[in-house]
């Protein structure tokens, strides 16, 4: 299957118009037209309806597999790039918001060697969601990325099954739930997840533990959302769960004055943080990531 065909043709789907998806690709439309219909006499069915432009149940079931396997090639082409270009030099770092707190004076005392090592190297660091670590860091787009999660004390964090990349931890810190100082439960010692199944929670799954990592660890079809935060600004969030709209799972670190903050005594979870990478020929990268590692 060709990968741009493919690329086409979810470009199409996401925009839901051949003009846009033209546009967006730098193609013409009758270019973008022949794609799809190329694509449809390989596979011997048609992918897209045309008016309005969706997927057919058919092309449905191709977009499940597509973006996975265009992470794949793109990895694979980020790779092989990385051992036959010469050293950046500019540095690329990723980081998700609470693992660029949690791992703050780590990063900052990483990133002065690499700067004493390697002088004249130019550092960005964007902070983003999970997923767009991960994503970013196997296509290339950052050198190295720092993700944070909650797992068992002995187990690494679950990213991608679709890509491998090279992890190694960073920091770890004992979780507490958050919650307003005036909560009912805000004097307790201890609080246990099973107990806070149909409490108002805030969905704010790029800071806090993700609502369906809640379930799945209890078993429990509860820790419904309440009040849903897409930013990554954990201040934001602190004010959300101080103002009462809504309780969450984080780590220590966070702690603030305003709030109430529970040790979460059950299930055993630890908040994590790991960093990724892929082959690292930068010498820059590959200092940064030693430094992060010790």
């Amino acid at each position: 299957m060709d990968p741009h065909l493919l690329r086409t043709f979810v470009t199409v789907a996401e925009c839901g118009s051949f003009s846009a998806a033209a546009e967006r690709l730098g193609y013409t439309q009758s270019a973008v037209s022949q794609h799809i219909s190329a694509l449809e006499n390989d596979l011997g069915t048609p992918l897209l309806r045309r008016r309005p432009v969706v997927p057919t149940p058919s092309g449905e079931r191709l977009l499940e597999h597509a973006a996975p396997i265009l992470l794949r090639l793109d990895a694979a082409r980020a790779d092989v790039r990385r051992a036959v270009t010469a050293p950046p030099t500019t540095l690329t770092l990723a980081t998700t918001p609470l693992a660029a707190g949690s791992g703050r004076s780590v990063l900052s005392v990483a990133l002065r060697q690499v700067r004493r090592v390697h002088p004249g190297t130019e550092v960005t660091l964007t902070v983003c969601g999970r997923d767009e670590v991960v994503e970013g860091v196997a296509a290339g787009t950052f050198a190295l990325g720092l993700v944070d999660g909650v797992a068992a004390p002995s187990d690494p964090l679950r990213l991608s099954d679709t890509v491998r990349l090279r992890t190694s931890p960073v920091a770890h810190d004992d979780l507490i739930v958050a919650l307003p100082n005036d909560h009912p439960l805000a004097g307790r010692r201890g609080l246990s997840l099973k107990d806070l199944a149909d409490a108002r929670w805030i969905d704010a799954p790029d800071i806090a533990t993700p609502l369906p990592v809640l379930r799945t660890t209890t078993g429990s079809n509860g820790f419904r959302p309440a009040f849903t935060y897409t930013g990554t600004d954990v201040h934001t969030l602190l004010t959300l769960i101080a103002d009462g709209h809504g309780l969450a799972v984080l780590p220590r670190s966070t702690e603030a004055p305003h709030l109430a903050a529970v040790p979460l005594t059950g299930p055993r979870l630890v908040h994590r943080t790991e960093l990724l990478h892929g082959h690292l020929s930068e010498p820059a990268a590959a200092a940064l990531a030693a430094a992060l590692s010790k």
